[in-house]
């Protein structure tokens, strides 16, 4: 039985469908690009209202493009970003090889084992560690067993978690903007923009760098009480007995196996633009297949487990709504309406360079605040291609970090805020409040954003 706010819910996004589709004939859009205008517009706000059917609103949308033949079939798939999709199918799948192999629980022991433990030393670990490892694997993996530490120590230690768990997310959010395997939206600029990992090492890794410092900084100062608690009960507890109580994973030889596996795959997807070169590869073609060829190699390896990777440890639901979604985005550009679009945000903010990535980068971050980042990527990406006329690599880093910096704004910001609370809410039955987290999340995603901004316009290399 639907409830009288549901049918409320659904009657809205019927009539916004209608009005959006009229109001876009009217402003001069074709038949074809009203439609995909409406389509993907109710698809994402049915996917901000009824979050736990995002997958079924992609579904009906990308049925009703192709029934109207908005879009033929063989161009939406070739706007569904397969290879995006695949790459991610891969590294999901050594992310799971590391998780049986005790990878993380070592990793978080291994650090925090530091000789005269403070709490400003904590908080610096805890941020740094948060942010590489982002860097390293993705913020969804890194976060969950962040948190995980995070309120292992605390509880020993019997103080607040939500401070220092909210400082790992901060954190976490700002790390996946380092490098291509940070967050999703950074293989899917990378494929699209033709960037390499080298040129998120050099561009995206040393602005990251500055918002987290300039973030730790905040950070001691917004949570000064919860650190100087901290560094009481470090002095009362002692810290050295604190870390024999975590749970220590030695590294066997299954752990260093898994190890030399991921490591190699991280060495090839480094040096990926040099191998292109070389063998006389399409651009970007070792970056997307060194996932699946050691995903592949793990398969067979441990042949065993190979179902469970692919069944338990891919995460389909969420792969299968970003496929959908790329598509509906590429029906924009395929109808020409992100030409159309482009021609209207150049005709409001004109050509200039500068002028164009402040505004991309505001956008994207204000939009990820309260959208998930990987929509408002793929509905952005079509309206940048669309801007031929200027050079636009600054463009490219500006979507890159108004999605990833955007996310620590609202509690929903990003799948990393969204991760970290439900594990709290589980583990302590403790809820964080949308307001508390705004006051917070504000703050600090106004200042890192306007950091990234003055790099993005004042240094040459942008």
């Amino acid at each position: 039985m639907i409830n009288k706010r549901v049918a409320i819910k659904i009657a809205f996004l019927i009539v916004f469908s209608l009005f959006l589709g009229l109001l876009c004939r009217t402003r001069g859009f074709t038949g074809h690009q009203s439609m995909a205008v409406s389509i993907f517009s109710v698809s994402i706000l049915g996917t901000m209202m009824f979050w736990d059917f995002r997958l079924a609103f992609a579904f009906v949308g990308t049925s009703f493009l192709l029934i109207t033949k908005t879009i033929d079939l063989e161009n939406f798939i070739l706007s569904s970003s397969i290879e995006v999709i695949l790459f991610l199918v891969g590294m999901m799948v050594l992310i799971g090889l590391l998780k049986e192999s005790g990878f993380f629980a070592w990793l978080t022991t291994l650090i925090l084992r530091v000789p005269r433990l403070t709490a400003r030393r904590f908080t610096i670990i805890l941020s740094v560690v948060s942010a590489l490892l982002a860097c390293a694997v993705d913020e969804v993996t890194s976060i969950i067993f962040m948190v995980a530490a995070v309120l292992e120590i605390c509880d020993y230690f019997e103080v607040n978690p939500i401070p220092f768990v909210i400082i790992s997310v901060l954190s976490t959010n700002i790390g996946s903007a380092g490098t291509v395997l940070g967050n999703p939206i950074g293989i899917l600029i990378a494929s699209k923009a033709g960037l390499t990992f080298e040129d998120f090492l050099l561009k995206a890794f040393p602005i990251m760098v500055i918002c987290l410092l300039v973030t730790i900084v905040m950070i001691f100062y917004i949570f000064r009480r919860d650190i100087k608690n901290l560094d009481k009960q470090i002095v009362a507890f002692g810290a050295n007995d604190a870390f024999i109580r975590l749970i220590s994973v030695p590294p066997d030889r299954s752990l260093m196996r898994a190890l030399f596996v991921f490591g190699t795959t991280l060495v090839f997807i480094g040096s990926h633009h040099r191998l292109e070169k070389f063998l006389g590869l399409e651009a970007n073609t070792i970056l997307l297949v060194a996932p699946l060829i050691f995903a592949g190699f793990v398969m067979v390896w441990k042949h065993d487990r190979a179902r469970k990777y692919i069944e338990k440890d891919v995460e389909w639901w969420s792969l299968l709504f970003f496929m959908l979604l790329f598509g509906q985005a590429g029906t924009l550009r395929f109808t020409g309406t992100t030409d159309l679009i482009a021609y209207k945000i150049a005709a409001l903010v004109g050509h200039q360079k500068d002028i164009l990535t402040a505004a991309v980068l505001w956008i994207s971050a204000i939009g990820s605040s309260v959208l998930d980042n990987v929509v408002l990527v793929a509905s952005f990406i079509p309206v940048i291609q669309s801007f031929q006329t200027i050079h636009i690599d600054s463009l490219w880093w500006a979507l890159l970090f108004g999605g990833c910096l955007g996310g620590n704004i609202t509690i929903i910001g990003s799948t990393a805020n969204i991760v970290a609370m439900g594990i709290l809410e589980k583990e302590r039955g403790v809820h964080i409040s949308f307001v508390h987290w705004l006051g917070i999340g504000l703050a600090v995603g106004i200042v890192t954003v306007c950091v990234a901004m003055a790099c993005l316009l004042f240094l040459p290399i942008y």
